[in-house]
């Protein structure tokens, strides 16, 4: 009897064990393979709420978004890492990264470390007082908000079309002429700066569009442009590419230094233009890139230390500006910022540089007078002091002794000069261009339903004290505002003011403007401003 009662205790226990490998469970009046309502109806909530994956426009993609996920250990993109491993939080992981962690993770040798005794003993005490020290552990799952890495450093998806058609058609591309005409609409002057760039950009887009021409590979021809502080540098290149409607970035060589010190990169100038075009890299390949303050990276004549803001920096530009595949940060400026990096190909990047190049001008002065005092072809010394343009007789060689090397300047091929403002056109640009600076103020005035005038005399006198300034067409901004501020203050408080003429004796300090009332048309002068000078009419 007792063994009996033992073989069938045995055959209870085995036939629990092999129930709980199986993982099922056995449980009275219900076979395993049955499953009670509450199971089935976990099971349908799994499927609740989801669409079929394989329906979806991107099925069989990693995401449905725009943007290309991005590797968050190794930081590359997915069309250079493959397909990545989906983690709670959007964030996501190569195959690469994944192998190292998992090849990682299994040489460490756990099974020795749970055996050992006095290890054990240590953490259940540890479990016995209520956690570990300074441990805390967080679920991924539990975090809220969008993880990973921000949209701003990640690229666009490559879009393929069935008729896919080229950005640019040569046949859209407007002429030289309308470009200029376009320019004459917001820029005063300087045709023949307008003329050179024009057709460097007519050419430019012409060879982007057709590639070659009868096998023959055309050259890129980027601009160097010269010309006195506020001549309408920037400017002209702001207003080209609005009107082009291509990506622009405008940066600054006073920041960028050699690899490896502190400031900006070279390569984040290309990093700027990515981001002008949204993280497309095809539509940045096409793109204009503006450097300004190029004088800034000359040699130093006179330096006993490493020049790493100066010639370096020309020298790493070299293939930039002559068209190579540069790896650049995305939605950075340094490549060790721990972004993922796009490889642009600058060879259709169009780059325009700019400067003020002071004391140019002596050095061009020094050469052109080398020749002796004396003699019948003999020139004074002093013929060209008072010489406006005379940037406009700049050489090569100039550029070279002011401090920039054959190199750079080889890859400028089209080096096009400024002129220098007077007067008449400080009053042009103050009137004619579309968005003009009485323009600005007009409507400003308008908005309070006042009616502003600028007498011809007054623009004249502005344009005079402009001149005094030397700082170009920025000086005409600050001697406007400074006439403007009372006329801006005191104009809201009376609502019977209609309109206001500005006369050169205001602008001289010796009388006031012209008040004009709306109801009865009596013109007096502003008593709150200035003593009045002119009578009623």
């Amino acid at each position: 009897m007792v063994s009996e009662i033992y073989d069938e205790k045995e055959e209870a226990e085995v036939k629990e064990q092999t129930a709980a490998e199986d993982g099922t469970e056995v449980t009275a009046g219900k076979k395993s393979g049955e499953e009670t309502p509450e199971a089935e109806g976990k099971k349908a909530d799994l499927t609740e709420n989801h669409s079929d994956a394989s329906t979806t426009k991107n099925a069989g993609k990693s995401d449905n978004s725009e943007y290309e996920d991005v590797c968050f250990i190794c930081r590359r993109p997915e069309s250079k890492a493959g397909k990545m491993f989906k983690l709670p939080n959007n964030i996501c992981i190569c195959n690469d990264c994944m192998h190292k962690t998992m090849e990682t993770v299994s040489q460490f040798d756990y099974q020795g470390m749970l055996n050992n005794p006095q290890l054990q003993n240590e953490l259940d005490q540890l479990t016995k007082q209520g956690g570990f020290p300074n441990i805390s552990f967080v679920n991924l799952a539990d975090l809220r908000g969008d993880g990973g890495i921000p949209n701003k450093q990640k690229l666009k998806k490559k879009k393929k079309q069935e008729n896919e058609q080229p950005a640019l058609n040569i046949r859209n591309i407007p002429a030289p002429h309308k470009i200029k005409a376009s320019l004459d609409e917001y820029v005063v002057g300087q045709d023949h700066a307008k003329k050179v760039i024009s057709v460097a950009v007519y050419n430019h887009y012409k060879r982007v569009a057709t590639g070659t021409m009868d096998n023959i590979e055309i050259e890129k021809s980027n601009i160097l442009m010269i010309g006195p502080t506020g001549c309408g540098k920037t400017y002209l290149v702001k207003t080209l590419a609005r009107l082009l409607d291509v990506p622009l970035a405008i940066a600054d060589a006073t920041s960028l230094t050699e690899a490896g010190y502190i400031g900006d990169d070279i390569e984040s100038v290309v990093s700027k233009l990515l981001a002008a075009a949204d993280n497309d890299v095809e539509k940045a390949e096409r793109g204009i890139i503006f450097i300004d303050e190029i004088d800034k990276i000359a040699k130093k004549k006179t330096t006993n230390t490493r020049d790493v803001s100066g010639e370096s920096v020309q020298q790493g530009m070299l293939k930039l500006l002559e068209g190579a595949e540069v790896e650049v940060p995305v939605g950075a400026n340094s490549k060790n910022a721990m972004v993922p990096l796009a490889t642009v190909n600058t060879r259709n990047i169009l780059f325009i540089c700019g400067g003020a190049f002071p004391d140019l001008d002596v050095i061009i002065k020094e050469r052109l007078s080398k020749t002796a005092s004396m003699g019948f072809n003999s020139e004074l010394k002093d013929k060209y002091d008072k010489d406006k343009n005379i940037l406009s007789k700049v050489t090569v060689e100039d550029i070279r002794k002011f401090g920039m090397i054959p190199e750079f300047i080889g890859r400028l091929p089209i080096i096009c000069t400024l002129e220098g403002l007077n007067a008449e056109m400080m009053v042009k640009i103050l009137k004619e261009p579309r968005n003009a600076i009485l323009k600005q103020y007009q409507k400003l005035l308008e908005l309070d339903e006042v009616k502003l005038e600028f007498a011809d005399e007054a623009l004249e006198a502005i344009a005079d004290k402009a001149m005094k300034r030397e700082t170009g067409a920025r000086a005409l901004r600050s001697i406007i505002e400074e006439f403007m501020l009372d006329i801006m203050y005191e104009i809201p408080k009376d609502d019977n003011i209609g309109r206001v003429t500005i006369t050169r004796e205001y602008i001289e300090g010796t009388g006031g403007p012209v008040i004009e009332i709306r109801g009865n048309l009596l013109l007096e002068s502003s008593s709150e401003l200035n003593p009045p000078t002119q009578g009623n009419t």
